[in-house]
């Protein structure tokens, strides 16, 4: 009888601890508890990154089933006090024999030197021609990405983007698909194929190119991309910040002309809450952008959703979206939450209200997005 109790009483204790945790996880946060759940939370997030990149990290390899991707590094200059850059450069090659993207690979470990940072070349995981925007490379430059964050005291706002040739090809599909990842992105005598320019609107972004460089009209293509570009800065100025260098006597090698393609993406860093937030899928759809995220079953090549924040009234309005429903991710950098926060959809208001900020919301973003600066303490989902 007094075994039975006690396994009672034992269970009772055990199912109020349960039931503290989760009533603390789901508490409403201040602004000011909201900083220092942030820090913990991350804490334990760079943790379980550190766990689980580990092995990866030391042998430079990162495995999903079959595929590896390898990795070679080269460091650059002092660790500033806001954290290292990131460059990851994209080597050429294509549908050939592994020995010839290999030379392709080492050959770009050596092509550009930034005067501050951790330069990696990655080597595809295929030896294809669309070897940099396959389904399935988004994760592992994701992973790439929170490894260096983790061990190498990488700033996530200062990843950069860069590729030559099949890595350019790279560059015009993975800068638009993970725009929300970089802090800027260059293109070196890539064939853009149908990929869409839209999405880098907050993502400053550099054309290079040799004007004689005319194997699969490339040299035409990038020029009409660069007019493309014009044409989008000039009816939304805020964003779409670019730079086009056709070299006119150039070809497809540039002697090193687009060298200063390092120099000039290390002037930006990354704003993850940028307050206008143009999100088109490309053939590779992804759940998240930004602070917007659309449901899974309903991403689709060419659907879209643009939106804005009017920090002055303390409100978002989704200007376009092609879903039944969006989530909207928000903390205090973007808006007032200790205020009513107003949502309208082409201006026409469909919520207001103050919004709860938790715990349990910071950690679920966190592991939903694999970025500490993507955790938010407020989610809401919007039905349109």
């Amino acid at each position: 009888m007094k075994k039975s109790m006690l396994l009672m009483f034992g269970c009772l204790l055990s199912m109020l601890s349960v039931w503290g945790q989760q009533s603390e996880a789901g508490r409403a946060l201040s602004k000011e508890e909201v900083k220092d759940a942030r820090q913990k939370v991350a804490a334990e997030w760079m943790e379980k990154m550190r766990n689980k990149h580990a092995s990866a990290w030391k042998n430079l390899t990162f495995v999903h089933d079959s595929l590896k991707l390898y990795c070679a590094c080269r460091d650059f200059g002092f660790i500033p006090s806001d954290g290292r850059s990131l460059y990851i450069s994209m080597h050429g090659g294509g549908k050939a024999p592994a020995d010839m993207n290999n030379g392709q690979w080492r050959n770009q470990l050596f092509l550009y030197q930034p005067a501050e940072g951790l330069y990696v070349a990655p080597r595809a995981p295929w030896d294809d021609s669309d070897m940099w925007h396959k389904a399935g490379l988004d994760e592992f430059l994701q992973e790439l990405i929170q490894a260096c964050v983790v061990f190498e005291n990488v700033n996530p706002d200062k990843v950069y983007l860069l590729g030559y040739s099949a890595g350019g090809d790279g560059v015009w599909r993975m800068a638009p698909r993970m725009a929300d990842h970089w802090a800027a992105a260059s293109m070196m005598a890539g064939h853009p194929g149908n990929a869409s320019q839209v999405n880098l609107r907050n993502l400053p972004y550099m054309i290079w190119m040799g004007g004689q460089d005319s194997a699969y009209h490339r040299n035409t293509l990038a020029r009409e991309r660069a007019l493309v570009m014009d044409s989008l800065q000039q009816a939304d100025p805020k964003g779409y910040i670019h730079e086009s260098h056709i070299l006119e006597d150039k070809g497809h090698w540039m002697d090193h002309a687009d060298t200063a393609a390092i120099s000039w993406m290390a002037r930006y860093r990354r704003n993850p809450y940028p307050e206008r937030v143009v999100w088109r899928q490309e053939e590779v759809v992804r759940p998240y952008f930004y602070w917007l995220g659309a449901p899974r079953e309903e991403l689709a090549h060419g659907k879209q959703i643009v939106a804005t924040l009017h920090r002055d009234k303390n409100e978002v309005n989704i200007e376009k979206c092609d879903y039944s429903r969006i989530t909207l991710y928000l903390n205090d950098e973007m808006l007032d939450l200790d205020k009513p926060v107003t949502i309208r959809h082409g201006g026409k208001k469909i919520l207001r209200k103050k919004l709860k900020r938790t715990i349990e919301t910071l950690k679920q973003t966190i592991d939903e997005r694999g970025d500490y600066r993507y955790m938010f303490p407020v989610t809401v989902e919007i039905s349109l």
